[in-house]
């Protein structure tokens, strides 16, 4: 048997469990050995049965006293009752699928048991525990592993494959060099794989983790400083920033200290001939719109072409209105580019992208297709990055030679996660909000509040404003106990026949959807119905309510970015989160987002609440998804992964040297097609 066998040649694999392993990823001897188990249950000591407690696991060895079927003894879910008897005591052991268990049992040989021990009618008992005929090979004592399975595999079945290989562990070569293994005081990779399979102690287990788990986030560290290296200190295009100083110095406002700081360290990005690889955070109305403009400025001014790509046509037209607005006093006239224009549009629009004289362009998807070629471009903005994947970003840079990059999201990040999140980019935080802008009243509600809060609506809706209430379902549920979009369409429609009330949800299609935002936009509509469809929006300033249904089943940055839609304009905001479940976690949640408007802030408790890997799924960031490590829990691994990644890009930006010649392949393995890297 070899290391890079099908794991069909193991006895007992056949078609069918061949197909259960490749779901979980596991194709080869290699696959199945680094498949590591996600927790381990201590069966080193026997409990005596006089000593059990409810509640508790344990492992009890004993003999059997006497068995007895159920009424129905036929039926193959019938129960299956053992007294079962140690020195110590007596205890009932119970099968729910006796008819098959019963023959394996036998009155007077002795069993280990292995459960958790409950109470009924003032006995302990065991129900469906896992057994063996004690000092038989299945008998196994000491730490076990517990994997994560798909029906069809059991444990057992694990970790006898597990044992079956287990020779082969050390033909996995040390890929990591050998001065990092050093220097961080890793354990062996033979050591580790055998320990986490078959620890002897749990110091071992401690041990043959904390190297897997660093060579893991090693893996990324690198895979991300060899994309920064690769697409960031390329020779990039010198952008000349004396325009969008100018620009910011005649604004009848002052920049905030945040905005202050992320436009200097964009300049000095832009100055260098080193292209810029930059991500602006900010909340919603926290003032990047004004940053992206003066960036495209200077770029214009410096006879480049710079271009802003927005997740939806309505964000774009809105970007275009604004920018339309403020360089009305500049020579620099904004282009749009969206896929709803008529043929004769697109065809001008492409011709003026193409000739150069289009300086300054706000488009959507569609100015990522090959017939889109720019004169000279220089500068490439995304907004609201989470809605495009890295493929689409590296294609819109591809379309000029050393073109800057600026992505723009209001999704708030704590740094330490954005900085592994968006490894290949530098980052800049806008963490103040502009003087003036009022906060938004938040209030937790129960079902009980529900009527308040629908009369406060309609007294809103007659003084003239605008509500936005959302749900978390488009339609009614059998399995989910929520509101549905539908629903609450209804319902509102019949309560306030008097206003104008509107639905919109993902299902739509894309220009039905538009026109209600439009007509919401520019007043023709009271009250929108709507799913999280709103999240990203336009802005609408006469907006001053927000409902959000069911508030405990969206996450915190969620019920912030939907928050945010509201309290654009002068007159006060508020936002009622009817929260219908009253559980320590729900409220913990809606105390955080009724006590604070930051975005960062809020990200930072949830982060705390929940862990790195819910609220920030790595897949959705373009990234690999983590197999053992938890960023949030092994930030000490981290630590010492990323100086030991920055470490081997320093000395072989390209991963060619000998010593770096495996770490390329693992980096290349984890990330797929989403790095380009030459093997």
């Amino acid at each position: 048997m070899e290391i890079n066998d099908s794991i069909s040649v193991l006895k007992g694999i056949g078609r069918k469990k061949a197909d259960i392993f490749h779901e979980m990823g596991i194709e080869t001897i290699e696959d199945l050995a680094l498949y590591f188990p996600k927790s381990y249950e201590d069966r080193r000591s026997v409990t005596p049965i006089s000593e059990l407690r409810a509640g508790s696991k344990v492992l009890i060895q004993a003999r059997i006293v006497n068995k007895r079927m159920g009424a129905n003894r036929f039926k193959k879910k019938t129960p299956l009752m053992l007294n079962v008897s140690d020195d110590s005591g007596m205890l009932e052991v119970v099968f729910f699928n006796g008819y098959f268990l019963n023959k394996l049992f036998d009155i007077g040989k002795e069993y280990v048991f292995y459960g958790s021990v409950s109470e009924n009618l003032n006995r302990f008992q065991i129900v469906h525990p896992e057994f063996a005929l004690a000092g038989s090979s299945d008998d196994v004592r000491g730490i076990i592993p517990i994997y994560s399975l798909r029906q069809g595999i059991s444990q057992k079945e694990m970790r006898r494959m597990q044992m079956d290989i287990k020779d082969i562990y050390s033909s996995i070569k040390e890929w990591i060099p050998e001065d990092i293994i050093r220097k961080n005081r890793l354990a062996s990779l033979d050591f580790a794989i055998s320990n986490m399979h078959f620890p002897s102690n749990a110091k071992k287990v401690l041990q043959s983790r904390y190297r897997l788990v660093f060579d893991e986030l090693f893996t990324l560290e690198t895979g991300l400083m060899y994309m920064k290296g690769a697409y960031g200190e390329v020779r990039g295009i010198s952008i000349d920033i004396s325009e969008g100083d100018k620009f910011i110095s005649k604004l009848p406002f002052e920049l905030t200290s945040g905005q202050v700081e992320s436009w200097n360290e964009i300049k000095d990005d832009l100055k260098k001939h080193k292209k810029m690889n930059r991500l602006l955070q900010g909340d919603v109305g926290s003032g990047k719109t004004i940053i992206a403009e003066a960036a495209m400025l200077s770029a214009a001014a410096s006879g480049y072409q710079s271009v802003i790509m927005a997740p939806t046509e309505l964000l774009a037209r809105q970007h275009f209105d604004t920018f339309t607005r403020d360089l009305s006093s500049h020579e620099i006239v904004p282009v749009i580019l969206t896929s709803s224009m008529t043929a004769s549009e697109k065809r001008m629009t492409v011709k003026s992208i193409s000739s150069g004289d289009a300086k300054l362009i706000i488009a959507t998807h569609a100015v990522l297709e090959e017939n889109i070629v720019f004169k000279n471009l220089g500068l490439v903005i995304t907004d609201e990055q989470h809605r495009f994947g890295v493929n689409q970003r590296r294609t819109l840079s591809g379309k000029g030679e050393g073109v800057n990059i600026l992505v723009m999201t209001a999704t708030p990040i704590p740094r330490t996660i954005a900085a592994i999140l968006y490894g290949d980019l530098d980052i800049s935080q806008i963490r103040t909000m502009p003087k003036g802008r009022k906060g938004i009243h938040t209030y937790k509600c129960s079902h009980g509040e529900r009527e308040r809060v629908l009369n406060f609506v309609e007294k809103e809706m007659k003084a003239g404003r605008q509500v936005y209430v959302v749900a978390p379902l488009i339609e009614d549920s059998d399995s989910i106990d929520a509101k549905s979009a539908n629903a609450i369409f209804d319902e509102l429609q019949d309560r306030f026949h008097d206003y104008r009330i509107e639905l919109v949800h993902g299902s739509m299609k894309s220009d039905y959807k538009d026109k209600i935002m439009q007509d919401f936009a520019s007043g023709e509509i009271d009250l929108l119905v709507s799913t999280t469809v709103i999240e990203v929006g336009i802005n609408v300033p006469n907006a001053s309510v927000m409902v959000i249904e069911n508030a405990e089943r969206f996450g915190l940055a969620q019920l912030h970015q939907l928050r945010g839609r509201v309290g654009r304009g002068s007159d006060d905001a508020y936002c009622f989160l009817m929260c219908y479940i009253d559980s320590e976690i729900a409220n913990a949640r809606m105390n955080i987002i009724t006590s604070s408007m930051s975005g960062f802030d809020i990200a930072e408790e949830d982060l705390k609440l929940r862990g790195p890997g819910e609220i920030f799924g790595t897949r959705q960031h373009g990234l690999p998804q983590l197999k053992i490590s938890d960023l949030l829990r092994h930030r000490d691994v981290l630590d010492a992964a990323i100086l030991s990644a920055r470490e081997l890009i320093e000395r072989d930006a390209k991963l060619e040297n000998p010593e770096s010649i495996m770490v390329k392949q693992k980096v290349k393995k984890m990330f797929g097609s989403d790095i380009s890297i030459d093997l």
